[in-house]
C-alpha cells in the first residue's frame, strides 16, 4: 500500500511538473494578409509570428493567410470585430470607413516620409487612434506596417501633371478621400475591391491604380501596368489589427506578448523599407516599367488637393483640431 501511495505520489508530481512545462492553451492564430508574398504585409506578418512565439515562450504561433484567401480586407474588419478572425493586415483606408478619425493619415500629402509615418503610429497620436478604433470598430491595432508612397501606375502613357489623367480610368479603393482627391484633380475614379484588381488592370476594365512600389511589386502588376509615376499624395501604412473580443479573452501575460509582438514587428517593418524599396523599384524597372517624376516638384497636384480635399474632410475625422494636430507633432503649419 504504502509502495503504491508513494509511485502515485511521484507520478501525480511527474504530471504537474510536466504541466507546468507545457502551455496551457497552446493556439495558432490566423493572420489574414490582403497582399501576396514579398511586400510588407507579409514581412510584417512573418516578424509579428516570430516575436509571438519568442515573447510567450513558444505558447503562441500564427500562420498568414496571404492574397486575401480569409476575405476581402474591409470584410476581415468585421470578422475581427465579431470574433470570428484573430487578426488581420490591410490597408490604412480600408479600416476607415469602421473608425474615421483614422482618416487623417490618409488625407494627401499629410505623411511626406517614413520618419512622419513612424513619428505619428509610435506616438501619443498614434494610440489615441489605438483607442478609438477600439471603441469606433472593436478591433484593436497593434502594429503598423510601413509600404511607402502609393505610386500611380498605369498602361496608357507616362503621367507627368494633372492633365496627363484626362483620359485615364483609375481604381481606387472605396475610400472617399482618395476618391476626392482625384476628382480634385479632374477625373472621376473608380471605386473598386482589392481583390478584383490585378483582374480589372488585366482585362483593361481600368487603365490604373495606385500603391506602393512594394505592393506592384508583390502584386505582380508590371505583368499589367507599363508607366509609374512618383507622386506622394499618401504614405501607405498597413495595421495590424486584432479582435478585441479575442484579446479581451486572453490573460495579461499573453496580451502582454501580443503587444510587445506588435511593437516589434512595428520596428521591422521600417527597417524592411529601408532595406528594400530602392531594390524593388530598380527590379520592377528591370521588368520594363517606365518611371517618370512629377513636374515642378508635384506643386499642382499638391496645391489642388490639400486646398479642396482637407476642408472637406474636417468633421469626418473629428474635426480640424484632429489634423491640426497630427500637423503641430510634425512640426508643420496647422491649418486655419
Amino acid at each position: 500500500m504504502f509502495h503504491s501511495f508513494r509511485a502515485l505520489r511521484r507520478a501525480t508530481v511527474l504530471a504537474m511538473l510536466l504541466a507546468s512545462a507545457m502551455p496551457a492553451a497552446a493556439r495558432e492564430f490566423r493572420i489574414a494578409v490582403g497582399d501576396g508574398a514579398g511586400g510588407t504585409q507579409e514581412a510584417l506578418g512573418l516578424a509579428f509570428v516570430k516575436a509571438l512565439e519568442a515573447k510567450s515562450a513558444g505558447a503562441h504561433t500564427a500562420k498568414l493567410f496571404l492574397n486575401g484567401q480569409l476575405g476581402d480586407e474591409q470584410d476581415t474588419v468585421t470578422a475581427a470585430a465579431t470574433g470570428t478572425l484573430d487578426f488581420s493586415i490591410l490597408a490604412i483606408n480600408n479600416i476607415t470607413p469602421f473608425s474615421p478619425s483614422v482618416g487623417t493619415l490618409t488625407l494627401p500629402y499629410v505623411i511626406l516620409s517614413l520618419e512622419d509615418a513612424e513619428k505619428i503610429t509610435q506616438g501619443e497620436i498614434g494610440q489615441q487612434m489605438v483607442d478609438r478604433t477600439v471603441e469606433d470598430a472593436g478591433v484593436r491595432i497593434i502594429g503598423w506596417a510601413y509600404s511607402g508612397f502609393r505610386v500611380l501606375t498605369n498602361s496608357k502613357h507616362p503621367v507627368t501633371t494633372v492633365a496627363d489623367l484626362k483620359d485615364l480610368v483609375i481604381r481606387v479603393p472605396k475610400n472617399e478621400i482618395m476618391i476626392e482627391t482625384y476628382k480634385s484633380w479632374g477625373i472621376n475614379p473608380t471605386p473598386m475591391a482589392w481583390s478584383e484588381t490585378f483582374a480589372a488592370l488585366q482585362q483593361k476594365v481600368v487603365d490604373g491604380q495606385d500603391n506602393p512600389y512594394m505592393t506592384v511589386f508583390a502584386m505582380k502588376f508590371d505583368e499589367v501596368q507599363k508607366y509609374v509615376t512618383n507622386i506622394r499624395y499618401i504614405f501607405s501604412i498597413e495595421p495590424l489589427i486584432v479582435s478585441e473580443q479575442m484579446f479581451q479573452s486572453l490573460s495579461a501575460e499573453e496580451q502582454a506578448a501580443v503587444l510587445e509582438a506588435g511593437r516589434d514587428a512595428t520596428l521591422a517593418s521600417g527597417q524592411f523599407l529601408r532595406a528594400q524599396e530602392a531594390s524593388i523599384k530598380e527590379k520592377l524597372a528591370a521588368k520594363g516599367m517606365e518611371i517618370a517624376d512629377p513636374a515642378d516638384g508635384e506643386k499642382e497636384f499638391i496645391d489642388l488637393a490639400t486646398t479642396t480635399v482637407w476642408p472637406k474632410f474636417y468633421d469626418s475625422i473629428g474635426g480640424k483640431e484632429v489634423l491640426n494636430g497630427v500637423l503641430q507633432s510634425l512640426g508643420r503649419p496647422t491649418v486655419e
